[in-house]
């Protein structure tokens, strides 16, 4: 943004000087002092005209594209406003809003599964998951979380809601009626 400040101040000041140049008085442009240039221009931009046009420049589509898409100073905002004092503050009252940070991670759901999926298939990955899950602290943690009472009572809730569930119902039937017809053919088959 800077830059493109820059250039067009310097084109403003190119033709304050070609202006100065061709001023009815007769000076040439060797002796236009510096100052009263950068005062004109200055003066320029400080109109309603000078306003309008620096509008009109700045709503240019390709104008947009270079400030946006200005990777440095977009990375050097990032940096500063992310991992400044002021940025983490920021980003640690934002979520302890339950809305906010229920609606940052709805936005990266997607992002997250892909992530996750991906890691799932990366050799280097699974092992550091496997090397957790072996480790023994880990493994007594899980241990003692089972055990709990919570842990029991969400378990005995599953599993009546499975049992209860019209499909396992149907599945369970299914498969004691195959059950059934296996012990018959065996029954007969080993009798005679």
């Amino acid at each position: 943004m800077k830059r493109d400040l820059l250039l067009m101040m310097l084109a403003l000041s190119f033709m304050s000087i070609l202006t100065a140049g061709c001023a009815a008085n007769g000076e040439s442009a060797g002796q236009a002092d510096y100052e009263e240039t950068k005062n004109m221009v200055i003066d320029i931009l400080n109109t309603d005209d000078g306003k309008k046009a620096l509008k009109e420049v700045m709503k240019d589509k390709e104008i947009k594209q270079a400030i946006v898409l200005d990777e440095q100073a977009v990375t050097e905002t990032i940096q500063t406003t992310l991992t400044s004092e002021k940025g983490k503050e920021f980003w640690k009252k934002a979520f302890e809003d339950p809305e906010f940070a229920e609606s940052y991670a709805k936005s990266m759901r997607t992002e997250h599964e892909k992530l996750m999926k991906s890691l799932m298939n990366d050799p280097d990955y699974q092992k550091m998951l496997m090397g957790v899950m072996n480790d023994p602290e880990m493994q007594k943690t899980l241990q003692e979380a089972m055990k709990s009472q919570e842990f029991r009572k969400h378990l005995q809730k599953v599993i009546d809601e499975t049992l209860s569930s019209p499909l396992y119902k149907a599945k369970i039937e299914d498969t004691l009626l195959k059950a059934a017809e296996e012990a018959g053919k065996q029954g007969q088959g080993g009798g005679s």
